[in-house]
Order: C-alpha cells, then sequence, then structure tokens
C-alpha cells in the first residue's frame, strides 16, 4: 500500500509529541532525591508515583483506541496533551506526595491517549521511516529528560523548575495541536484511522484473534527491551566481573544501540520492506539474547547487548504500522490501543517478575529468559501473520 506523503507541520508534530512522551521519564530519576527530601517521604515512595502513572497510561491507551473514530485525532491530541501539561504543572507546585500520586495518574492519562492516537495515525498516515524516527524522537526525549532536571539543580533551582519547564512545553505542544485540529483529517479516504472503525461493533474487533496475537506480542517486545535496560548492568558487573563504569557505558551503548537503529532501520524498512526488516529484527533479537546466555567473556555478553538493541529498534514501530494489515483496517485504531496497553501491562510486570527470579537464584538467567522471550515474539508474530491472511484476504 503507498501512503501519501505527510505534511511536514505534522511530521514535526508528531516528532515533538514523542520527545515529549520521553521527557518526564527522564526528569524523575534525576529529580527523585530532592523530591523526596523536599516532600519528606522515604526513597520507595517513587513507587506509588510509577504505579498511578501506569494505571492511568494503560487506561487511556486502551480507551482512546475505542474512542479515536468518535473525537478525532486532532482533538484527542490536543486534549490530551492540555492534560499532561495540568499533570506536570501539579507537579510543580504540590506540597505534597498524596496530589503528586494524583497528578502521576492525570499525567498516565495524557500520556497513554496521545502515544495511543498518533500511533494509530501514523499506521494509516505514515511510511516505515516516519513511524521509526517518530519512535526514535521519545528516546531522545529520554535523554533530554535528565539534562533539564540536571540543568535546573546545577542552577541552584529547585527540581520544580525543571517541571515547570516541561509542563510549558507541553502547553505550547497542546497549542499547537489545537491550531491543527483540521489538518490531522486523513486526506486519502483510504487511511484508516478515525473513519473506518465507527461503524464497526466493538466486540467484532475483540473476536478478532490476530488482535490478541498481536497484543501478546507487543507485551514480550517491551518485556525484552525493558527488561535488557533493566538488568544488564547487574549481569555485567556480577555477573562478567566488569567494573561498574564499563558496565554503565555498556548499557548506554545499549540504549543508544536502540536509537540509532531506529533511525538507520526506518531507512532500509522503506526499502526493502516492512515484513523483511521484521522478521530480520526478530532473528536478531535471538541470536543477541543467545550471545548474552553463553558462559564466555564479558565482551560476547556486550556484544550480544548491542546485538539485541540494534535488532528490536524498529520492531514496536513496524508491528504498529503493520497493524492494519494484520486486523483489517476498521479495526486497526482499536487493535493499537490494546497493543500499546498490554505493552505498558508487559514493561511493569515482567522485567520485576525476573528481577524476583534473579533475586532466587541467579542474574546469570538474564540471557536465557531474554532468549526464551524472544523465541516466543517470533512464535507469535508467525502466528498473527497466518491469521492476517484470514482477516485481509
Amino acid at each position: 500500500m503507498s501512503v501519501t506523503p505527510p505534511r511536514a507541520s505534522l511530521l514535526l508534530l508528531a516528532y515533538l509529541a514523542f520527545v515529549s512522551l520521553g521527557l518526564p521519564d527522564g526528569l524523575i530519576g534525576v529529580g527523585w532525591p530532592s523530591i523526596r527530601a523536599d516532600l519528606g517521604v522515604p526513597t520507595e515512595a517513587v513507587g506509588l508515583v510509577l504505579t498511578a502513572g501506569t494505571v492511568g497510561y494503560l487506561t487511556s491507551s486502551v480507551l482512546a483506541g475505542f474512542t479515536l473514530a468518535r473525537v478525532g485525532v486532532g482533538r484527542l491530541l490536543a486534549g490530551s496533551t492540555v492534560l499532561a501539561s495540568l499533570a506536570l504543572t501539579g507537579y510543580a507546585s504540590t506540597p505534597e506526595l498524596a496530589l503528586m500520586i494524583g497528578c502521576a495518574l492525570v499525567l498516565g492519562l495524557g500520556s497513554g491517549a496521545v502515544d495511543s492516537g498518533l500511533n494509530a495515525y501514523a499506521a494509516g498516515a505514515f511510511g516505515p521511516r516516519h513511524m521509526t524516527w517518530m519512535h526514535a524522537c521519545f528516546g531522545l526525549g529520554v535523554a533530554l529528560g535528565p539534562l533539564i532536571m540536571t540543568g535546573a539543580l546545577a542552577a541552584g533551582l529547585s527540581w520544580r523548575w525543571g517541571y515547570g519547564l516541561v509542563a510549558a512545553a507541553q502547553l505550547a505542544l497542546a497549542t499547537a495541536f489545537a491550531l491543527t485540529v483540521r489538518a490531522w483529517r486523513p486526506a486519502d479516504p483510504a487511511v484508516p484511522v478515525v473513519a473506518a472503525a465507527g461503524p464497526v461493533p466493538v466486540r467484532e474487533t475483540l473476536r478478532l484473534p490476530a488482535v490478541w496475537l498481536g497484543a501478546l506480542a507487543f507485551m514480550l517486545y517491551v518485556a525484552i527491551e525493558i527488561s535488557a535496560g533493566l538488568w544488564a548492568f547487574l549481569l555485567l558487573t556480577e555477573g562478567r566481573g566488569l567494573s561498574a563504569t564499563i558496565a554503565g557505558l555498556c548499557v548506554s551503548g545499549y540504549w543508544g544501540s536502540l536509537f540509532v537503529g531506529r533511525v538507520v532501520q526506518g531507512v532500509v524498512a522503506e526499502r526493502l520492506g516492512v515484513g523483511r526488516v521484521l522478521r530480520g529484527s526478530l532473528l536478531g533479537m535471538t541470536a543477541g539474547a543467545l550471545l548474552i546466555a553463553l558462559p564466555a567473556p564479558a565482551w560476547v555478553a556486550v556484544a550480544g547487548l548491542v546485538l539485541v538493541g540494534f535488532a528490536a529498534a524498529p520492531v514496536y514501530p513496524l508491528l504498529t504500522l503493520a497493524t492494519p494489515e494484520r486486523v483489517g483496517a476498521a479495526h486497526a485504531d482499536r487493535a493499537i490501543g490494546v497493543q500499546i496497553g498490554t505493552a505498558g501491562l508487559g514493561a511493569a510486570l515482567i522485567p520485576g517478575g525476573l528481577g524476583v527470579l534473579f533475586g532466587h537464584t541467579s542474574v546469570a538467567l538474564l540471557g536465557p529468559a531474554l532468549t526464551v522471550l524472544a523465541v516466543l515474539l517470533l512464535l507469535l508474530h508467525a502466528m498473527a501473520g497466518r491469521r492476517s491472511v484470514a482477516v485481509t484476504g
């Protein structure tokens, strides 16, 4: 299917929106010690903030997929970004933890809707290159967040200034979305995002096996991406004997390979096709996980880690892009909402579950665990591909 080139202004807004999605994730890591001291709460209280944000994100990402046809992409993006700006303003002015937890829930609601809405729109309106570059912008936002908070603290300002600056940026972005509401309507009637899903009963979407196979694939993918980044440092230090400094640089290399992979493979996918790049990426993730699992010198595990990052880079955006093909255009926006919701669930549950496993056994099981998850992801992708023939053929 050919895709009409998107307007440059909409591309820029989509990129900026994904940068903005990543900014709050980067702020809290650097800012939490100051927040904890200011509010007089224990270190572990950050878990309450993160849990509230996850609940809001999961709820709105799923609901957005089912309401997109009614409210329209432009209105959804404008309203959700305003919500995120208000939540971040609440962070910046909160006098106590309870209010911050409430704001985290609101921030999750806004962020989940933006994520789901933009992915649904991009699946019909963007090609592989722009889809992967849009997701690369999320990583850029995560990287910029710590710099903003560090700069505020280094200047002798309160942590509240970091959140205030990002809140102002979100408000400016919301204004831009509000001014371009009409531009987000698909110009091509073949674009499935918004218009096609309305008449189809919800139960028909939920009955499609391809919807749930795709959702499980998203859950497994995100579990691999987060687990590798979360536990690699422990594996390299305790399991492979690297120093903390070297291990930290290697983990940074993993996240860097994910960013570079999205930039590079977006172009490759546009030339070779989404299906080929997805298959190659899933095989590459499996090969990298096997390298991490080998009882070999540390450099082998590091090579595996970088390979997992580079191979995994285009999987999330390309799976999203291929959703209309797998489930049918009329069900695409709803399916994408379900997929993003289950991805968030996988990010919240599976890496933590692996941590419990490692605590009772050894972090050396990271490689085998990633291998099992990667093989399951390969199988699910193959099954979803077969199901899509019945839906779209």
